[in-house]
């Protein structure tokens, strides 16, 4: 199989450039300018209604960010003369990736933890309205900023493996 032409290659990487600004500026936003901004002007119950509708929102924008840093991320491994094979730690830069690509499943994992579980469990106790457990929205509150925070931990630390790659 040939590689990819200059043309075809730069779309990927542009693909792939995109998004990861659009998935970590989501991240992004939501740690440092939303959060901090709703939890000083709202109520938990108004807080936690808003963040879960955002997230309703940004969950499907991510998870394609994913799936699209993914499919992209494999075009430019199979292109780049660095790669030696999969679990390689024989360079700078396969280590470097081995690490990134760790820190992405990761990210993932946090990820499908806060879809498929916390959201859908914050949005069951919101339906209760005037019957909500205050103490158990605080608990998911407290979980879904976590895991909101690990992943934009993890998101930067994904970049700084990039950024070693790249210098090696």
């Amino acid at each position: 199989m040939d590689a990819p032409s200059t043309p075809v290659l730069a779309v990927i990487f542009w693909l792939h450039m995109l998004a990861t600004v659009t998935w970590i500026g989501s991240l992004a936003a939501i740690n440092l300018l939303f959060l901090p901004a709703s939890t000083r002007t709202l109520k938990l119950p108004d807080q936690l209604s808003l963040v879960t509708a955002l997230q309703k929102r940004l969950e499907p924008l991510a998870w394609f960010c994913m799936c699209t840093l993914l499919v992209t991320g494999l075009f430019q491994l199979s292109t780049s003369p660095h790669y030696d094979g999969f679990l390689s730690i024989s360079t700078q830069w396969s280590l470097a990736i081995l690490i990134k690509h760790g820190l992405a499943v990761l990210m993932v994992v946090v990820s499908a933890i806060q879809t498929w579980e916390v959201l859908p469990n914050i949005q069951r106790i919101l339906l209760k309205k005037d019957k909500a457990d205050e103490a158990e929205l605080a608990r998911l509150q407290k979980r879904e900023t976590l895991l909101l925070r690990i992943n934009l931990l993890l998101s930067a630390l994904i970049l700084g493996a990039t950024a070693f790659a790249r210098v090696s």
